[in-house]
């Protein structure tokens, strides 16, 4: 049981890193010239990126979904971390498959809602932080499910 929390707990790890870098990174969308995140649009001119500001409230709904991904995530870290008291023990793997549901559906929204909606008549393709938030996503997603059947098996 020690080895699979460890492992539990090194995927959770993983996830956090990767829905962090999904947010913060400014590759969801690229082309040779421009670069694409949640929080702005880069263009390459003369020898550098020039900032351009690219704000619609379609895109706060996926910069705020991201953000909540991340903090659902850490919550389920921090779960599994105070589980030594008597009352959270029995109730971590519940707490923490909620939390890390949750991550996976924020998350799972930000992209899906991106994918919708922007670059839709735009040359282009999706960057590598689009991708980590896919992959970011299929990771919180194993990971609800190893606590839901964890929690089976305690109960």
């Amino acid at each position: 049981m020690l080895f699979l929390l460890a492992g539990i707990f090194l995927l959770h790890v993983a996830t956090v890193i990767l829905l962090l870098a999904a947010t913060i990174e400014n590759a969801w969308w690229t082309t040779g010239l421009m670069s694409t995140d949640i929080w702005a649009r880069w263009l390459w001119s003369g020898a550098q990126w020039n900032y351009t500001g690219f704000q619609t409230p379609i895109l706060k709904a996926v910069q705020a979904c991201s953000i909540l991904a991340c903090v659902f995530s850490v919550l389920v870290c921090s779960c599994s971390s105070l589980s030594s008291s008597h009352w959270l023990k029995e109730k971590r793997f519940i707490l923490s498959g909620v939390f890390q549901l949750l991550s996976c559906l924020c998350i799972m929204i930000a992209a899906s809602i991106y994918t919708d909606i922007f670059h839709k008549n735009e040359s282009g393709w999706y960057g590598p932080s689009f991708v980590i938030a896919w992959i970011a996503f299929a990771f919180s997603f194993i990971s609800c499910i190893i606590y839901f059947i964890l929690r089976k098996k305690t109960t």
